[in-house]
């Protein structure tokens, strides 16, 4: 049996009829850049998001579609004024942009480790940096805190919230993994000044192509981001201040508008695999080998990926392949080990916790469309491996 770790193809059978339509008008009106299409997809982004969000908000949140998940972040942080003297921390423990970003504005990343359990930033450990930080007194600026929701688990929100405003810094979520993700304190990318999203294709929501979102609720700074994604335009040929070229494209949006109709039973579909995925591994006695995320109380995770913690982790995942089971390593190798950061000091056995999960995680195939036979063909070959159940 062949089962992918993501299935596009399937998931475009059943969408094809819509997105043909939805595209055609796209063409038929021959607006691409910005216009009505984009707006659209705007407002009933942030809408949905907020929707989650629980409590009533003190402001509507507004969404600015930029021209991919990375461009989100460097943009939310050029919004925020973030740049050179400035320090942003973050996880090193996850996809390559949360941190590239940070030093494209000019700033300076700054690391602290991970919980074992959610992989996500680690409070305590973000304590532990701020007092470090303090000691020497000669770094640059702290700025913001830059949590990311990681594989659809929101970060400890609750204790990175006391933090900011106890430090009088802000918050930017990398929602990059996490639309539809809630934690008591709120919705993914709804919590902090600034929220990213990104719609490359293998995402929850995902694109035919790049594409990208800022969320907030602040007037202020979502007229800069608009700003600031159409070269620091307000008004035509008026250039408030050096922008960029990054706006989301109306095709894009109209994919995206089809997707998010179907976004609340992916999601559900996607939690219920890592459902029975958590049942099967019980049944087949595998509890020794494989160790599967965990939802914390109070959280509702999305299943971006499934990432399991396995015993020979290398071995299993060739073996896998082998039998036709897309698998994936991520991340195998932490950001403060990155090659091109090694003009910050950082050195193997700073964040002991991320550097044993990059040896350690794997993700298995969790795609809405699913069938129980293929999730019952990865475990099965999973307990063929270990020599179990």
């Amino acid at each position: 049996m062949n089962v992918p770790l993501i299935d596009l193809k399937t998931e475009y059978q059943l969408l094809e009829p819509a997105v043909k339509a939805a595209v055609e008008r796209v063409l038929a009106q021959q607006q691409f850049i910005l216009g009505p299409t984009v707006e659209a997809c705007e407002q009933e982004v942030a809408r949905w998001i907020q929707a989650r969000s629980g409590a009533a908000p003190a402001a509507p949140l507004a969404g600015i579609g930029v021209a991919s998940g990375t461009d989100a972040l460097i943009l939310a942080l050029r919004a925020l004024g973030i740049g050179p003297g400035d320090a942003v921390l973050t996880t090193p423990y996850s996809f390559f942009a949360t941190a590239s970003t940070i030093v494209l504005v000019g700033a300076t990343p700054v690391f602290a480790d991970i919980d074992p359990v959610t992989l996500t930033l680690d409070p305590e450990q973000v304590e532990g940096a701020l007092r470090r930080i303090r000691a020497e007194g000669n770094r640059p600026r702290l700025r913001a805190l830059l949590p990311v929701h990681l594989f659809g688990h929101c970060a400890e929100m609750g204790a990175l919230l006391r933090i900011a405003r106890r430090e009088g810094i802000e918050i930017v979520e990398d929602a990059a993994q996490a639309i539809g993700a809630a934690c008591p304190q709120g919705a993914a990318g709804a919590m902090g000044r600034v929220g990213c999203l990104s719609f490359f294709p293998t995402k929850n929501l995902g694109g035919y192509g790049d594409g990208g979102m800022v969320l907030t609720s602040d007037p202020n700074t979502a007229a800069r981001l608009r700003r600031l994604r159409n070269h620091g335009m307000a008004d035509r040929y008026h250039h408030e201040e050096i922008g960029i070229n990054s706006r989301l494209d109306a095709l894009q949006a109209a994919v995206l508008l089809v997707k998010l109709e179907y976004l609340e039973q992916w999601t559900a579909a996607r939690r219920a695999h890592a459902a029975r995925y958590a049942g099967l591994f019980g049944s087949h006695g595998l509890s020794e080998w494989i160790t599967p995320p965990v939802e914390r109380p109070g959280h509702t995770m999305v299943y971006h990926h499934y990432v399991v913690r396995a015993r020979r982790r290398d071995e299993l995942a060739a073996f896998l392949r082998e039998q036709g089971v897309g698998c994936e390593v991520y991340y195998p190798v932490p950001l403060h080990l990155q090659p091109c950061f090694d003009r910050f000091g950082w050195r193997k056995g700073a964040f002991p916790v991320a550097e044993q999960a990059a040896e350690e995680t794997l993700a298995l195939p969790v795609f809405p469309l699913m069938t129980e036979a293929q999730q019952s063909y990865v475990v099965d070959q999973i307990a063929r491996f270990y020599g179990v159940g």
